[in-house]
Parts: structure tokens; C-alpha cells; sequence
């Protein structure tokens, strides 16, 4: 048995990460949190089956610590600010956490065993502003981030280029597009819409969607499809390489709106507010997930529908 640590265990995709290892029995799991009760929430129900330790991941000799005590084999790297607008209000917060929390994940492995398995989550932010003739986006795009968020994760991503080179350290670089499900924060645009909704179902909310810009086109994957590509990229990938994880295919906004009011029976009024438009917005993210399908012959399985149907049910169960 493997033994695996998830920086973010109690995150949305290392929530996910851990159900799928304890499913499949892939391994014995380890994972850090900040130390709040609250945090707890998304793994609730498979806590038992944890190994939970407290960890602050821009804390160096707490992270060098945590990796020395659990000798893992592979280390799943999750932990991060990951909501791009609140990387505008913070971004101090953002760099610091997403950078030097990388950073020290490095150091720590390479001063501690410089053979464990590293995949770190990077993001299709990276690319940012991405001209029409250069879709879908392959993973030698020019990286042009629009955001500190892109900017804090342009910097993770190539310091994790650096130290497999420097050190030979086997860090997996995966570029993972917009994903949602279950359990996302409801400050993520499809999490938040499904939740007013099933607040305006149950009588909690006028029967008006607050909603942002419509016209941005996103590529969305499931993150049960997405953390089963993150398995196998440690599984099979190539240390020194970068992956996207994407679905190939786009929606804009308006369609996700859509198909998210296309499961209510509610009369529901969309309004635009003006304080959910961002200072700078990625306008299409259409990825090409062809290299990391035929290192790992991955492709995601659930369609999008389900995936908002799932996010929706999630909240009119938490509602309830």
C-alpha cells in the first residue's frame, strides 16, 4: 500500500482526491489541513479513513516536518488560494500562498527524500489571454496570466520545471481546466449559480440570479474525472512534463446559465451585477488533452449536465 499525502485534504478536490483513493483502495492517506473545525465539512464522511495533520504550508520547517514524519510515496500538492478574484483583493495572500507553499514542498522533498512522487496542481490560468488561432490551448502555449492567481500559478508550475531539472525531483506539472461538482465553494461561478437557485427554491432568496460576465467561454470537466487524472498522473506521467486536464469543448457563461435554470421549475429573473465582473477576464479557455490521453489513455467520462445536476442536488440537500 501506498502511503500518499494530499496537501488540501479538505478542500473540493482533495476531498474528491481522497474519496477516489479510498474507493479504489489505491492507498493509505495521509492529508494536511489549516487546523479549523470548519475546514472539515467536505470530509466528514470519509474522515475515519484519514490520517489528518495540521499543517500551514507557508510554514517551511512545519511542512519539512509533516513530509519527514509521513515518508510518503507520492505527495498529491492541492493546497492553494484558488479563487481568481479574490487573488485581486489579496494578492500578497495569493503569492505567498501558492507560491512559497509550492516552494516549500519542494525544498522539504528535496532535503527529505528526493524520490517521492510529486504532481502539483497547477491551472489553464497560466495561459491567460489566448488569441483565437492559437486554440485549443496545447501545454507549449505562451503563458500570458491575467491574473495574480495566473501569475501566483505560473510561478509554481515553473519552479516545479526547475526543480526536476536542478534536482531531478519527479514533480508532474498538471494544467487542469475549469472543474466543478459536489462540494465546490460557492464563490465559483457554477457552484454560486446553483446555490441561489436552490435558495430561491426554497423561499430564501427573491427569485433573481445575481450573475456576472455571460460571454466568457469556459472549458468545464468534472472533478471526479479530474482527480482520476491526477492519480494517473503520478501513476503514469512523465516527472518534468506538463498536462492539461481538460474536456476539449467549451460553454459559454449563458449556456451554463441555461442549462443550469433548464433544471428548476422556478420563474427565476437574471440580473447582471456589476461587482461580479473581474478587472481582467480570460475570454476562452478551450484546452487539448490530447498528450496527457495518450500517456495515460485518460478522457473524462461524465457529462457536463450531470456534473450541475449533481452540483445542484448538492446544494438543495445543504439547503434543506
Amino acid at each position: 500500500m501506498k502511503k500518499i499525502l494530499i496537501t488540501g485534504v479538505t478542500g473540493f478536490a482533495g476531498s474528491h482526491l481522497a474519496e477516489y483513493i479510498i474507493d479504489n483502495k489505491l492507498g493509505e492517506i495521509h492529508g494536511t489541513f489549516r487546523g479549523k473545525s470548519t475546514d472539515l465539512a467536505n470530509i466528514n464522511h470519509v474522515k475515519s479513513s484519514l490520517n489528518l495533520v495540521k499543517c500551514d504550508i507557508t510554514d517551511y520547517f512545519v511542512v519539512k516536518q509533516t513530509i519527514k514524519d509521513i515518508d510518503p510515496d507520492y505527495i498529491f500538492h492541492l493546497a492553494a488560494q484558488s479563487f481568481v478574484p479574490e487573488s485581486w483583493k489579496s494578492p500578497r495572500e495569493t503569492l505567498e500562498t501558492n507560491i512559497m507553499g509550492a516552494l516549500n514542498i519542494y525544498e522539504a522533498v528535496r532535503e527529505v527524500n528526493p524520490g517521492i512522487k510529486i504532481q502539483i496542481a497547477s491551472s489553464s490560468e497560466i495561459y491567460g489571454m489566448v488569441p483565437e488561432d492559437e486554440l485549443p490551448i496545447k501545454e507549449t502555449n505562451q503563458l500570458r496570466p491575467l491574473s495574480p492567481y495566473g501569475v501566483s500559478k505560473v510561478a509554481m508550475d515553473l519552479l516545479g520545471y526547475q526543480y526536476h531539472e536542478s534536482y531531478g525531483l519527479n514533480i508532474v506539472r498538471t494544467r487542469a481546466f475549469n472543474h466543478t461538482g459536489p462540494r465546490r465553494g460557492d464563490v465559483f461561478v457554477a457552484s454560486n449559480w446553483t446555490k441561489q437557485v436552490a435558495e430561491i427554491e426554497k423561499g430564501t432568496q427573491e427569485p433573481v440570479l445575481m450573475v456576472g460576465s455571460l460571454t466568457s467561454k469556459r472549458d468545464f470537466t468534472d472533478v471526479r474525472d479530474v482527480v482520476r487524472a491526477y492519480w494517473l498522473s503520478l501513476e503514469k506521467c512523465e516527472p518534468g512534463e506538463a498536462y492539461n486536464i481538460c474536456s476539449g469543448k467549451t460553454q459559454t457563461m449563458q449556456e451554463l446559465l441555461d442549462m443550469i435554470l433548464s433544471f428548476t421549475d422556478k420563474k427565476i429573473q437574471v440580473k447582471v451585477d456589476p461587482k461580479r465582473m473581474r478587472p481582467s477576464d480570460v475570454k476562452v479557455l478551450l484546452g487539448d488533452y490530447s498528450k496527457f490521453n495518450k500517456q495515460t489513455g485518460w478522457k473524462p467520462e461524465i457529462p457536463l449536465e450531470k456534473t450541475i445536476k449533481d452540483l445542484l442536488d448538492y446544494w438543495r440537500k445543504k439547503l434543506a
